[in-house]
């Protein structure tokens, strides 16, 4: 992305875009529009280093946004390298390394999201972008004439100190959430599922596997019981002498009020007794966190405010990978505010922010229809009982399965499996942004943990 001449700010205005959140999205989309010769401002409600529930381990969809990005993802840089993914479920282990294709690299990472954040965060300084710590959005600001968008309100720092940012653009990146986008009365959809996630760290020899490790079935694990259809368990060694593990499972029903907490400690308990993931090795306590899926708040661009990563519930529901979705989410969306931002305010400048829903819905369309349709059969016993039964024994179908999982069909590297796979997800209809009619958007407050 090159530099734009054509946007400067106005001395009524604080910057030409304001980027609620310095997550894994709001530093990706601040470091392009940086580079690009925009004048960014990010406001971040915590203060580096800080925590954020997450299974840490990256796929390489994630990856290629890091390199995209710039990002040095060397052993040597600080980060762990991993060959692929073991699955555990029905009786069986199957260890599947990563695919080598044409456009995604080999391997996957793993870094703990506390030093992940603040990394990126520290790169989109570094691009020019002002970041700003401790500063907590309320909600946008709006012209009561036009409805259009023109900036956040905000407490800044210990004292809480009411502040306004103001700028043309406004791209909200602050999570789940999303307080941006209910601000103006983007709500969450009743068509898109839910899920919930809770992790914990543990020290263990189990901290330098190089395959990332899921169990699926746990409804089959003695002692999980039937609350954890559709659900699935991992162990991820950081390689510093600790573990993360965790569990994703699909929400439901609104207002969820299951006990993930126990729910985790249930099925560690029934880990074996080598790994060390019992109480007395836990080196904090348990996290949890919501997952917005499949486009679950939409529309995704309105009146100059941008929804990225998971303000617009961007989570894949087949894998529950959020990091890279996040970051792609970001790239697409900065490349359509440099283009409008070249642009004059009015009709030319809205043409080209309209290409963002667009082009998630071309990007990133197809893989969360697949993934909407995945979680419902997930979610079924009998289903999951005969895929890990007859599947998992079939290291071929695993195969096209764990492309299909983490999203890494390009079509490009020469396999006739993997033409044929991308074959199929061109005829799969991408799935769109806006809301059908008669649909009514969740209410918030599904209980993380």
């Amino acid at each position: 992305m090159s530099a734009t001449t054509g946007a400067r700010r106005s001395p009524d205005t604080d910057a030409d875009v304001v980027v609620v959140g310095a997550g894994p999205s709001g530093s990706t989309v601040a470091t392009y529009l940086a580079r690009a010769g925009l004048d960014v401002v990010v406001l971040e409600k915590a203060t580096f280093p800080r925590e954020k529930v997450c299974g840490d381990g990256v796929t390489p969809r994630g990856v290629k946004q890091l390199v995209d990005l710039g990002v040095d993802t060397r052993e040597e840089a600080g980060w762990r390298h991993q060959r692929g993914l073991r699955v555990v479920g029905g009786g069986s282990v199957l260890e599947l390394d990563w695919p080598e294709l044409t456009s995604f690299p080999g391997y996957g990472l793993v870094r703990p999201r506390r030093d992940f954040d603040q990394m990126l965060a520290d790169h989109a300084r570094a691009a020019g972008a002002r970041v700003e710590e401790g500063v907590s959005v309320s909600g946008a600001t709006v012209d009561e004439r036009t409805g259009r968008v023109t900036g956040v309100a905000a407490r800044r720092g210990p004292e809480r100190t009411p502040a306004t940012y103001r700028a043309p653009l406004v791209v909200a990146c602050d999570g789940v959430g999303a307080r941006t986008a209910l601000s103006v009365g983007i709500g969450k959809r009743d068509d898109r599922p839910l899920g919930v996630a809770v992790r914990r760290y543990y020290t263990s020899p189990r901290h330098d596997d190089d395959y990332l490790e899921t169990h699926l079935g746990l409804h089959d694990r003695p002692g999980v019981g039937p609350d954890l259809h559709g659900g699935y368990g991992w162990v991820f060694g950081m390689g510093d002498g600790t573990a993360n593990v965790g569990l994703g499972v699909l929400a439901t029903r609104q207002g969820d009020r299951r006990d993930y907490r126990a729910l985790l400690r249930s099925w560690t308990h029934g880990l074996p007794p080598e790994w060390g993931l019992i109480e007395e090795n836990a080196t904090g306590p348990i996290g949890g966190a919501a997952l917005p899926m499949g486009l679950s708040r939409t529309p995704i661009y309105r009146d100059g405010l941008v929804l990225v990563g998971d303000a617009g519930g961007m989570v894949n529901p087949f894998s529950g990978e959020g990091i890279a979705y996040a970051m792609q989410s970001a790239a697409l969306a900065a490349e359509c505010v440099v283009q409008a931002m070249a642009r004059p305010e009015g009709p030319s400048r809205e043409r080209a922010l309209a290409g963002y829903p667009a082009a998630v819905r071309h990007e990133l369309g197809r893989w969360y229809r697949v993934g909407n349709r995945a979680a419902g059969a997930l979610g079924r016993p009998r289903f999951m009982h005969h895929a890990l039964r007859l599947g998992l024994p079939r290291h071929r179908l695993m195969g096209a399965a764990l492309k299909l999982f983490a999203g890494l069909s390009d079509g490009r590297d020469g396999s006739a499996g993997d033409r044929a796979l991308d074959l199929a997800l061109r005829l799969v209809p991408p799935l769109r942004d806006d809301a059908p009619r008669g649909t009514a958007t969740r209410k918030e407050g599904i209980v993380a943990a």
